[in-house]
């Protein structure tokens, strides 16, 4: 259903002008940071990660099309960093545009990347989602990703919020004694 091709250097400015926003909401409701900051952020990202554009050395840039649709036009875009020491294929960034959701395509895409890489020397894809992205999560724990840790934060000098968490004063949690 889904076909992935790597992206053409003239897409490059589209997939940024989708990623650079995005990504700068994400960091923003997620870091709580204003957007001003995000998006400098978000463009230092790029500017880091992708400076060569789509030949960036060590990146995977893919366009996920339709398959069949003569034209090629992408219906979403696969940002993937291969690691060979590791052996794991790191998905950096995924995206299916909004007007192509809700018709399988994320699945079908996922599905293509692992056949990508099946019969290499890679054993595994790994990704991070962000906490308040549900949709996208459910998708991953449909396609058989598993959970490997939660990402964490804490404003230095921010205050702190008590729960009951069923907690003992001088449990250990991990190395730290609470």
């Amino acid at each position: 259903m889904i076909k992935l091709r790597k992206m053409r250097a003239d897409e490059f400015a589209g997939y940024v002008a989708y990623f650079v926003p995005d990504y700068a909401a994400e960091i923003s409701s997620n870091y709580d940071v204003d957007m001003k900051t995000a998006q400098s952020r978000a463009e230092s990202a790029i500017e880091v990660d992708l400076g060569m554009g789509v030949e960036t050395p060590g990146q995977l840039l893919l366009c996920a099309t339709v398959e069949g649709d003569k034209s090629g036009t992408p219906v979403g875009y696969l940002w993937c960093k291969p690691n060979n020491k590791e052996k794991v294929i790191f998905i950096s960034d995924f995206y299916i545009l909004p007007e192509h959701r809700g018709r399988g395509y994320g699945q079908s895409a996922l599905i293509t990347l692992e056949r990508r890489y099946l019969d290499t020397v890679y054993d595994e894809i790994r990704l991070r989602v962000a906490t308040d992205n549900k949709v996208a999560e459910r998708m991953y724990l449909k396609a058989g990703y598993l959970p490997t840790g939660i990402n964490m934060r804490k404003a230095i000098g921010s205050t702190v919020h008590t729960m009951d968490n069923g907690l003992n004063a001088g449990t250990r949690c991990g190395n730290h004694q609470i």
